[in-house]
């Protein structure tokens, strides 16, 4: 039905998406955990910002930049030590965290205080990887002879958008169940804070030590 606008493979490629969606990353964690820690209404605003960034990472995709990336090294390089730099200023908050009350664990399992979408849309975009993952992700289902490859992208990008804010609903009221067993149970909280802080300590030494 898709192959008309140059879409290769439907279906294989919903089946990918599905489980790159699932994989647990940066932007996932700290949708569930603004959930968990500010409620539904916060949890929203974060994955909007998330959908944002995504959105606009996959625009400058389909737009060639992963080409000036490829071409430029240095933004690369520098765009990367940028989102290691957020991340672990993330991960050490959540990290002293584990050792705070109750209530200030939780707040921090949010990324501190501030907008919940400034948040997300900055870690969202300081991840230059994301650029040529998309890229190499996407072109597998590019029909190359097909005129408006724009247009394959837009189709592609909106079915990854549609199984991302499912999946990040999900999470978003989960995370305010989680809030709920935070407040009755301390040591929960403090294990949640810190093995969130930890994960996002590990995406910021990948993002900083991988070629």
């Amino acid at each position: 039905m898709l192959a008309q606008y140059g879409v290769l493979d439907v279906w294989t490629y919903l089946a990918g998406t599905v489980f790159i969606v699932l994989l647990p990353g940066p932007n996932s964690l700290f949708v569930l955990a603004t959930g968990a820690g500010r409620g539904v209404r916060a949890g929203y605003q974060a994955a909007f910002g998330v959908f944002i960034g995504d959105s606009i990472l996959m625009t400058l995709t389909a737009a060639g930049a992963a080409s000036v990336l490829r071409l430029l090294p240095m933004v690369f390089i520098a765009l990367k030590a940028a989102g290691a730099v957020y991340l672990t200023y993330l991960g050490i908050r959540l990290l002293m965290s584990a050792w705070r009350p109750a209530p200030a664990q939780v707040h921090a399992v949010a990324g501190g205080p501030g907008s919940p979408f400034r948040k997300a849309l900055l870690l969202s975009l300081l991840n230059p990887k994301a650029i040529l993952f998309l890229l190499s992700f996407f072109v597998q289902f590019v029909d190359p002879a097909y005129p408006h490859p724009a247009l394959s992208f837009l189709i592609l990008a909106t079915i990854l958008q549609i199984c991302s804010a499912a999946y990040l609903s999900v999470l978003i009221f989960g995370g305010s169940r989680l809030a709920a067993a935070f407040r009755r149970r301390q040591g929960l909280a403090r294990a949640g804070s810190g093995l969130v802080g930890v994960l996002f300590l590990w995406f910021a030494g990948r993002m900083a030590f991988e070629a």
